[in-house]
């Protein structure tokens, strides 16, 4: 199998950033999950308009990458996958339109839906396949976190204490077959059995499609949320474990943690768990809120603008999804630059 690289990034931040005290004025004390620390706010978080797309989002993230590893670099990818948390069309994913925008004439357009938070890892991880067994050259990953602005701001669901925590943003990521900037392993968990156990709610009862006042939001209960708690706890220092005996090394080896961004509590529980201290994981909870599956690869990327991964670091990327149906860590060498090489 060819070594594949995580060679470059970039990422996009709608608008410009709310504050909390805006959710205040609509929060209400006196429910089952009020106070929860699973809820507690974030300081700002972006929010992405009604009519912008995951294919604007995503081009705009595109065009910045493009920036980084220049034009040829983009459109010769042989590969695009996208992640988006709320798509615009229900049956059709964004990766062709996005591909066309950017001039790029992919043999494989994928849109997996599935991945979550955790879902740079898995898209990482098809792009290393695809790659590593010669079927590929280099791919282009994205992923769209955008239901902060459409979803949590409705006005039956703003009231809730969980609306305060998703942000919205974009990433954008260049895979290629190089040894400049290593992937070297990646462990991944799949549950089904927890799939239910997270979902839309809909308080009159109706489908997501059919007409009604009702406001989809995602619904929790003091039973999901301590399962929630429990799985998430556990599910990332597990996958992180996998992949550090993969390679025969131990976490006092990892540079820097990266993981998804979903509360205050998960991000000093996996620091506890795994040993790391909180100046070797990156943290962009306070600014950017919980991005879900663009959460991993926007905090690296603004790690690595702000100077706080050096080159040759060894990276874990890690994180979980919803309500633990799946998990996944990948191990890089990373060298910023060697998109340019």
């Amino acid at each position: 199998m060819r070594t594949v690289s995580l060679l470059e990034l970039a990422s996009y931040l709608p608008g410009e950033p709310v504050d909390t005290d805006w959710f205040r004025q609509f929060q209400e004390d006196d429910g089952e999950m009020s106070g929860h620390t699973m809820f507690k706010a974030p300081h700002h978080r972006h929010q992405v308009s009604r009519d912008e797309t995951p294919a604007d989002m995503m081009e705009k993230a595109g065009l910045l990458l493009r920036e980084r590893i220049g034009k040829d670099a983009v459109e010769g990818a042989d590969v695009v996958i996208t992640n988006t948390l709320l798509p615009e069309v229900p049956f059709t994913g964004p990766g062709a339109e996005v591909a066309h925008r950017l001039g790029v004439s992919a043999d494989w357009v994928l849109d997996a839906h599935n991945g979550g938070c955790a879902s740079f890892v898995h898209l990482l991880r098809i792009a290393r396949a695809l790659i590593g067994s010669g079927q590929a050259e280099s791919a282009l990953l994205f992923n769209v976190q955008n239901s902060a602005g459409p979803v949590m701001t409705q006005s039956q669901v703003r009231r809730l204490p969980e609306a305060v925590i998703p942000g919205d943003g974009c990433s954008a990521a260049y895979v290629a077959a190089s040894d400049a900037s290593p992937v070297l392993g990646i462990a991944v968990a799949n549950r089904g059995d927890y799939t239910r156990d997270c979902g839309l709610s809909l308080h009159d009862g109706r489908k997501y499609w059919e007409a009604g006042e009702s406001q989809m939001h995602v619904g929790f209960t003091p039973d999901k949320v301590a399962d929630i708690v429990e799985r998430g706890n556990r599910l990332v220092p597990e996958v992180v474990g996998r992949v550090c005996a993969e390679l025969d090394l131990k976490t006092d080896d990892i540079d820097m943690l990266i993981t998804n961004q979903p509360n205050r509590m998960f991000l000093k529980q996996w620091q506890e768990r795994l040993s790391i201290p909180p100046e070797r994981h990156l943290d962009t909870f306070d600014r950017f809120g919980n991005l879900f599956g663009a959460g991993v690869p926007i905090t690296l990327d603004h790690g690595i603008r702000e100077g706080r991964v050096p080159d040759g670091s060894l990276l874990m990327l890690a994180g979980f999804a919803h309500a633990g149906d799946f998990a996944g860590a990948a191990a890089v060498h990373w060298r910023a630059g060697g998109a340019r090489e």
